[in-house]
Formats: structure tokens, sequence, C-alpha cells
């Protein structure tokens, strides 16, 4: 599950309050097919260059692609040089502040589900398995375990003891109603991920107190 660093989700949600940009978002969106800027200018009714511009910033903000196409119904040598095309990305782009991630609890906690169904396996043991190879899995493409756990969402701070504290909980709102399931779920992923990044599992561990994620990074590798 990759997700765009979270001042580029907060800059591509940000790009939107543009009303013109947020206008030629939605013509493309709702195309069957890729458009060109000219297809967007008449249907805008909006000059090209303005057209260009907006749609460009819209693919530097990660919300559009671009593909190129040759022009409709002409082939062969002479047929022109292939047309620049644009469509929506495949993925959602979400932001919240401070950052949360509940799509990734719902991804582990549907796989736990079908793992219990199809094993017999009790719903907090899959649970627990899932959330720590996923850890694993996404922390493994990290260059070491801060950065992962700072594109995680969980604002990583040094304790001063080699170790790190975790004021930003990616789970909050189902923490606070479940807590003990999603503590449970968090404390597996965060193993999972110093595993990937080469660390003991051990290094995670409970913090107790009210304002942070409930659990923190020890110091040692």
């Amino acid at each position: 599950m990759y997700r765009l660093p979270w001042a580029d989700r907060i800059a591509a949600v940000a790009s939107l309050t543009d009303a013109k940009r947020l206008h030629l978002f939605e013509l493309v969106a709702s195309s069957p097919r890729p458009l060109g800027r000219d297809d967007v200018a008449e249907a805008a009714g909006m000059a090209r260059s303005t057209v260009s511009f907006h749609l460009d910033r819209l693919v530097q903000d990660g919300l559009l692609a671009v593909e190129f196409h040759k022009p409709a119904g002409r082939t062969g040598p002479g047929s022109g040089r292939p047309a620049k095309m644009y469509r929506t990305v495949g993925s959602e782009i979400g932001a919240s502040v401070p950052d949360r991630n509940y799509d990734l609890a719902g991804e582990l906690m549907a796989t736990a589900i079908e793992a219990s169904q199809a094993d017999g396996a009790p719903v907090a043991e899959s649970l627990r398995a899932a959330a720590f190879l996923k850890g694993r899995e996404l922390a493994e493409a990290a260059g070491d375990l801060e950065e992962f756990l700072t594109e995680s969402g969980y604002q990583p701070e040094h304790d001063g003891e080699g170790g790190y504290l975790l004021p930003n909980c990616p789970f909050h709102r189902l923490s606070r109603a479940h807590a003990a399931v999603v503590c449970d779920m968090n404390g597996a992923f965060l193993r999972g991920a110093a595993v990937g990044c080469g660390s003991p599992e051990e290094r995670v561990a409970p913090a107790a107190g009210a304002g942070h994620c409930c659990a923190r990074i020890t110091g040692g590798d």
C-alpha cells in the first residue's frame, strides 16, 4: 500500500481549491477515455494555454496522469505526433491533519477476517499476523526505521536514549473506541516494521499515557 508523502497529499487536495482546476479535473474524471488539451479547452470554454497550465499542475500534484496517443483515425507516416492526453490516476489520494491511515487499518482487518474464515484461527491472532507481515513488507522498502515511521505518520521524536517517542497515532479515532484491538494490531505492525528495517522486534515497547501512540521504539539495534 504505497502512499504519497503526507505533504504531497496535502498539496494535492489543496490544488483542487482552485475553482478552474477543480472544474478541469472533474471534466477529465468524468470522461470514459483520456482527453487532450483541445478537448478539455472546448468543453470548459477556456483558453488552451490556461487549460494546459492547470492540467499540467494537476499532473504535478499527482491527481492526473499523462498518456501519448496518435490522433484518432490517423496511422502511418505523416499521421502526426502522438498527442498529450490526460486521465485520472488509478489510486485515491486522501489527506488528514494530523496524518491518519484508516485505509491501512481497514485492509489489515479485512485480511485478518478472511484468514480467520479460511483456517479457523481466532481473528485476533490473524490480525496480529497480518499486521506484522504488512509492517515488515512496507518497511523493507524504507531506508531505515526512522524514515519508515515518518512516512507512516507516527511523527517520531528522539527520546535521548537511542529510541523514539511516537506522538501521532495513525489509527487515532479507531483506537479511542477499540483500544485493545487497535493497539494490539499497531504493536504487531511496528514489530514487523522493525524486523523489515533490520532491527529486533523487541525494540517495540508499550508506551503509557494519553496524547500519543500506544507504542514506542526503544534504543538499540
